[in-house]
């Protein structure tokens, strides 16, 4: 994981760069958001439950070797100075599709290898390994490799981190913890997915509350956020680097913050609490006058989200049955980023009448109104102070019991 995601940031700078060589605009990058992003949400319910139904290390392979070829495709055409926007959009939303199955296989493969006590530690060390790689590494390393030998070379380093990836994948051991067999075909199963989140508020709540305010506010930052650093503050792609690089300090700072705390006891509060202020600092994207405040700015929204995040990914370990997780984990990728494609493409058009850092201060205020709002919904903190761990019938732990004992 550590080196693919290293790979991943490398390919965030080096096609933010690319897109707009070849095409100067704030739509440039709405244009490929939703190229990645359609693909994904297509199949993040077909590939949440066959990461239920397959042994999830191998759909995890697949996938990295779908992306890999992907991006060796995407190389070979920009090392030979052939590579057209269409061409740029087309094999990102291949790349799309590859992660739909592979972000649910990864978030349900934890609970089958980590003992249940060890739960928050673990989603901690992901943070902490994450926006290091993703954010810190990752970055720096695609502005420089962009800035000195070209993002075609960029796309081929970020190829190569998929093979290491894969050969990771294949060392590894198969899971002791056994998963009830399913007699129906992964498509028939998405429905006991749907069912069990519509039964619980926290569940839907969360979800509705995460899409409403990723609509409001990540398509004006993934798309306005390097166009004002390009075109207002003179930038470089080195610059973009170090501002996603600042949002990399910010979160690993969090995740290794949260690893030695305990879970906390009001973790839906405090989840909510983290991601409201997030979602608020995302403002300071619309008012930084240098880099350097940009840099600020993405240390704060990162460290927020990042303990947000661990907290929410154990919620989900600890509540939801191991036989349910995939299928879980798919919709809650699903939901959260179900709107991603309407906000990339609301957002030229808005930045165009409203204008760039407008749109980046309203896109913070109505993402926060959406998640401090949540915790209005009856029902959405039952789950508070409650460790199923502690219930012998609680749902998901007879699988984990069964491997100990056995």
């Amino acid at each position: 994981m550590t080196v693919s995601l290293i790979g991943d940031g490398i390919f965030l700078i080096a096609m933010t760069w690319v897109a707009y060589q070849l095409w100067n605009a704030p739509a440039a990058l709405s244009v490929l958001g939703i190229a990645m992003t359609v693909p994904t949400i297509v199949c993040l319910l077909v590939g949440g439950a066959v990461s239920d139904h397959f042994e999830r290390r191998i759909v995890m392979l697949c996938s990295d070797l779908v992306r890999g070829l992907a991006l060796t495709a995407l190389a070979v055409l920009s090392l030979s100075h052939v590579l057209t926007f269409g061409e740029l959009a087309a094999i990102v939303a291949v790349y799309g599709a590859g992660t739909a199955f592979f972000m649910p296989a990864f978030d349900s493969i934890v609970p089958e290898i980590v003992d249940a006590q060890e739960l928050a530690q673990a989603n901690a060390l992901d943070q902490f390994v994450r926006p290091l790689a993703l954010r810190l590494v990752g970055p720096t390393l695609g502005g420089w490799l962009v800035a000195s030998f070209g993002g075609g070379t960029a796309f081929a380093v970020d190829a190569a981190t998929f093979a290491v990836s894969a050969m990771a994948i294949l060392t590894m051991r198969r899971s002791q913890v056994a998963r009830p067999p399913s007699e129906l075909s992964p498509l028939k199963t998405i429905g006991d997915g749907l069912r069990f989140v519509r039964r619980h508020a926290w569940l839907w709540g969360t979800l509705a509350s995460a899409g409403i305010a990723y609509l409001a506010f990540l398509g004006p930052t993934e798309t306005l956020l390097p166009f004002v650093l390009k075109n207002e503050l003179h930038g470089s792609a080195g610059d973009l680097g170090m501002v996603f690089a600042a949002g990399g300090a910010g979160a690993i700072g969090a995740a290794a913050l949260m690893s030695q705390r305990h879970h906390p006891r009001r973790d839906v509060t405090f989840m909510y609490a983290c991601w409201g202020f997030a979602t608020l600092s995302v403002a300071g994207y619309g008012l930084a006058r240098s880099t350097v405040q940009l840099m600020l700015v993405c240390f704060v929204f990162n460290a927020l989200e990042a303990a947000g995040t661990i907290v929410w990914a154990t919620i989900k370990q600890r509540h939801v049955p191991l036989a349910l997780l995939g299928r879980v984990s798919s919709l809650d990728w699903l939901i959260s980023i179900g709107l991603l494609p309407v906000s990339f493409a609301l957002t030229a058009p808005v930045a165009a009448i409203i204008g760039v850092r407008a749109t980046l201060v309203g896109a913070a205020i109505v993402g926060t109104c959406a998640t401090a709002g949540a915790l209005l919904i009856p029902g959405i903190r039952d789950i508070e102070g409650h460790d199923p761990r502690d219930d012998p019938a609680a749902p998901g732990k007879s699988a984990r019991a069964a491997a100990r004992a056995a």
